[in-house]
């Protein structure tokens, strides 16, 4: 039996160049200004490896955010700011992954083409920008049809504060 406190996720998604990574930075900040402690883990990492795990059908991103999480629990972490592109269309796994004990506020962050593509412009500095806009392109679709019962948020002309306000806000972490 599960004797850790429960964990309050908020799961932030969608298409490359949205800011997802930019929007947890921030919460983390403002957070952090008001003294609440939490953990952010950027799920695109977990399982950055080639050839792709997942590919084999290895679960490895979600061994590692279990084992992750598990730290950050051992030493009082109850708060995580979750980022991953489809992390919303995968919730099951990754609740079963921080320990089944979660109360999960699921977030997609979204923006047009052309802004997303302006954005990857900016931190894309190799031979793979083409390739992330298309994948940046085909993800959004395939998010804004698939998934539901989330809460979405629209980036487009909006400063990175006022968006993490809005999502830590809808999630009740601060008022």
């Amino acid at each position: 039996m599960d004797t850790l406190s429960p964990t309050d996720a908020i799961f932030i998604a969608g298409r490359s160049g949205v800011g997802k990574t930019s929007v947890a930075a921030e919460a983390s900040r403002i957070l952090a200004r008001g003294s609440v402690p939490h953990a952010i883990i950027e799920g695109d990492n977990l399982d950055q490896a080639y050839p792709e795990p997942w590919r084999n059908g290895i679960d490895l991103a979600e061994r590692n955010l279990a084992a992750i999480w598990r730290n950050y629990q051992s030493i009082g972490y109850s708060r995580l700011i979750f980022t991953n592109t489809v992390s919303v269309l995968h919730l099951p796994a990754l609740i079963a992954a921080l320990g089944g004990n979660v109360r999960s506020f699921p977030v997609l962050l979204t923006s047009r083409d052309g802004t997303a593509a302006e954005r990857l412009a900016l931190r894309e500095i190799g031979s793979a920008l083409d390739e992330h806009i298309e994948r940046s392109r085909n993800a959004a679709a395939h998010l804004d049809s698939s998934a539901k019962d989330v809460f979405r948020v629209d980036t487009e002309g909006r400063s990175v504060e006022e968006i993490a306000r809005e999502v830590l806000t809808a999630a009740g972490w601060i008022e």
